[in-house]
Formats: C-alpha cells, sequence, structure tokens
C-alpha cells in the first residue's frame, strides 16, 4: 500500500531525494563517509553549498543584490533577528496579521521596538488574507512584514501589496511553490522543512543594502552581515540540511523549475477545491479569494465525523490529516513533494467516506 503523507511539516520529500540520500549516506563521492562526517571546509561540502546557493539563484532568479544565506534556527529565529536587524533607531516596523505564525512574529517583533498591526483578519477567525493592495508607510517604518502562506488557517497571498517600505515575507510553507518576484521584497526566509529539506534550517534571502543597518550591538551569530560575508561559512553549518537542500533544488530544475512545480501544484490544489466546493457533505471555512495551494483546510459535518475521517485515512495510507490542535478539522498539506498520485487517492478516499457516511 502506498503511503502518503499530509503532515504541514515536517513534511515529505521527493521520493527521488530521499532515495538519492540514501544512497549517499554512508559513502558520500566515494570518500569513504558521510557529508554529514565530512569537514564543512573540504572541497566535497565545498562544492555542495556553491551548487546550492546557485541553483536556487537560477531557480529564482535572484540578482546580486541579494545574498542567499543558510542559517540555523529555522524561521522561528527570524522572527528576532528580522527586528534586531532591521528595526531603524526609533522607528517601527508594521505587520499584518494573518494567523498563528504572523502573532508570534509580531510578539517577537514588540520585544525590539514599537510594532504596528496595519491589517488583520483575526475577527474572521483568519479565515481570509486581508486586504492591502498598496500600503503606504508611515514617515519611519523599517518594514511592513507578512506571512505568505499560512498553514494553520489555509490561506495564502495571491497578490502581493505594493509599499513604499522594505516587505519582509516569510514564506515557510509556499516557497518555490509559485513564481515570484524576488525584486518586490526586501527580504524573504522560510523554514527549510516544508517545501525545501529537514527541519532546523532557514533559507534567508536579504537585499545587501538592508543587511548594512544592522546595530553594532548585535551578538556576531545574530547578524544577517555574518552570513553574507562569510558566506554562510562562520561556523560550522547545518551540512546535511544544506546538502538536502540541495538535492530538492535540483529535483525542482528537473520537474520544470518553478514555472513547472506552480502548474503541478495548481492542478493539485484546483483537485480538491472543486471536490470540496462541490459536496454538501464537506465545507470550506476559508474565503475562496484567499484559500492556499499548499495547505488545503476543509470540516466535515461534526468532530466525531472527523476524527473517523482521519482514522478511517490513515488505514488508507493517507497519513496526518488531522488540523492544527488551535482549530481542528482536517488539513491536507500538499506542498512540492506531494505527487499528484496522492491527491488523487485523498480524492478518492473522500469521495468513498461522503458516499458511506453522507
Amino acid at each position: 500500500m502506498a503511503v502518503y503523507n499530509f503532515s504541514a511539516g515536517p513534511a515529505m520529500l521527493p521520493k527521488e531525494v530521499m532515495e538519492q540520500a540514501q544512497s549517499e549516506f554512508c559513502d558520500f563521492q566515494n570518500t569513504g563517509s558521510g557529508l554529514m562526517e565530512l569537514s564543512h571546509r573540504g572541497p566535497q561540502f565545498s562544492q555542495v553549498i556553491e551548487e546550492t546557493e546557485s541553483d536556487i539563484r537560477e531557480l529564482m532568479n535572484i540578482s546580486d543584490d541579494y545574498a542567499v544565506c543558510f542559517v540555523q534556527g529555522g524561521a522561528s529565529m527570524q522572527f528576532s533577528m528580522i527586528p534586531m536587524n532591521l528595526m531603524l533607531p526609533g522607528g517601527f516596523a508594521e505587520y499584518a496579521d494573518t494567523g498563528t505564525w504572523s502573532a508570534k512574529a509580531i510578539k517577537e517583533g514588540k520585544g525590539f521596538g514599537d510594532v504596528k498591526v496595519i491589517a488583520s483578519s483575526k475577527e474572521t477567525n483568519y479565515d481570509r488574507i486581508p486586504v492591502i493592495r498598496h500600503w503606504k508607510p508611515e514617515a519611519g517604518s523599517s518594514y511592513l512584514h507578512i506571512t505568505s502562506n499560512n498553514t494553520v488557517a489555509g490561506t495564502q497571498y495571491h497578490s502581493f501589496p505594493e509599499t513604499d517600505a522594505p516587505m519582509i515575507a516569510d514564506m515557510s510553507s509556499d516557497i518555490m511553490s509559485r513564481v515570484i518576484d524576488v525584486n518586490k521584497f526586501g527580504m524573504i526566509y522560510a523554514g527549510a522543512q516544508k517545501n525545501l529539506g529537514p527541519s532546523g534550517l532557514a533559507l534567508v534571502i536579504i537585499r545587501k543594502d538592508l543587511a548594512e543597518r544592522t546595530p553594532a550591538n548585535v551578538p556576531t551569530m545574530l547578524k544577517y552581515g555574518t552570513y553574507i560575508e562569510t558566506q554562510s561559512m562562520f561556523n560550522t553549518p547545518p551540512t546535511f540540511g544544506v546538502y538536502l537542500l540541495g538535492l530538492v533544488a535540483k529535483w525542482l530544475k528537473s520537474k520544470g523549475g518553478i514555472v513547472g512545480i506552480e502548474e503541478i501544484n495548481d492542478v493539485k490544489s484546483e483537485a480538491l477545491y472543486e471536490l470540496i466546493d462541490n459536496s454538501t457533505f464537506y465545507r470550506s471555512p476559508v474565503d475562496p479569494s484567499s484559500r492556499s495551494k499548499m495547505n488545503v483546510v476543509f470540516r466535515l459535518p461534526s468532530e466525531d465525523m472527523e476524527a473517523q475521517f482521519i482514522a478511517d485515512a490513515a488505514k488508507e495510507g493517507l497519513k496526518s490529516l488531522k488540523g492544527h490542535r488551535s482549530v481542528g478539522g482536517i488539513r491536507a498539506s500538499i506542498y512540492n513533494a506531494m505527487p499528484m498520485k496522492g491527491v488523487e487517492a485523498l480524492v478518492d478516499f473522500m469521495n468513498e467516506f461522503a458516499r458511506k457516511n453522507g
């Protein structure tokens, strides 16, 4: 029986990536050692990290105005690093509140300066992205922070606001899933464990001029400049995480790049939303204009029925469909690595479950 992992993160990796990592785990490039055992200053890892950065730049069309950094700590550490480095003296920062993770970023931002929440969908249980077509920042605004995709609420920005302040985006759960213009952002960051690789690593893409804001008293390992100046090699980086991210980047290139994977992601999400919208058994709590293509959330007639759905689905190899503990319901996370066959298996199960129980 095929098993499909719909976990929101850590999430499934492409099968081809896992198989290559398995084949090289104990003997990387005929060295007789696994990559995790080799020096980060040696030629093997130097090639890995350089190729990984090059492939990311190619996939996302990143110019030389931006640095690509590999930082420990995942996205959550960035919640503090961003205001620590980029909050202007005596200024403030603006945040859009679209759910659990933006709320955490707001909380951390308040520890380093004034934070102004300029838009929120909290009053409607985060069922939509609040409209910010063009945000004119107040004088002294350091940046605008958004969360591009919200794993708990199942919402996503389908267009980004225009702003005169640097825009910073937490793209942890939809990075490299669709074509974006990096030049619209001052900084993009993402925890790796959803679309890129294993947990514990954050990919940071930052405009180099922004990193010059960092106050001198920020600790060395928390300065973006440290990662820029040393090509993320100031200390021992998470070598295996970078390696797996590099394999994922090469896998994406083999799928036609981000253009190709976006087409696949569109088909996957449309298949699920079409079923939900045409059903009297399933319902979506998300405004149609804001539905995520990465995390499809839906409800059944009762919580007991949802518990039965999750249990029965697991028996069919459809794993980790339980919604986030704060909201309940069902959540199917269909990141880049989820194959179309997995979505088709879920659609078939949903139709059969509704037939039996509807």
